[in-house]
């Protein structure tokens, strides 16, 4: 994979508070912008996979499913669920 050049121009204060963030990572300024665009963009992918599946396994109501079977299957409770935000600061 190769490399681009991104040119930006960005407000001083803003360029400041960036520097302070790096600085305190032990970065540069621009590893820690390229960082966090690419934790942003996995948060984003990963909200989207998540969101695909809950509509491919259809996420219903437990008050709507109407259950065939004999034996009742156990509906999960919401701590049971996952989100994307989970644990990602």
């Amino acid at each position: 994979m190769g490399s681009t050049v991104l040119s930006l121009r960005i407000d001083g204060e803003l360029l400041d508070r960036l520097r302070s963030h790096a600085a305190k990572r032990g970065m540069s300024v621009q590893d820690y912008v390229v960082r966090t665009l690419i934790r942003e963009d996995f948060d984003e992918r990963f909200k989207t996979a998540v969101d695909e599946t809950e509509r491919f396994y259809g996420s219903e109501p437990a008050s709507a499913s109407v259950s065939t079977s004999a034996a009742p299957s156990p509906t999960p409770s919401p701590e049971d669920h996952v989100r994307p935000s989970a644990g990602i600061a």
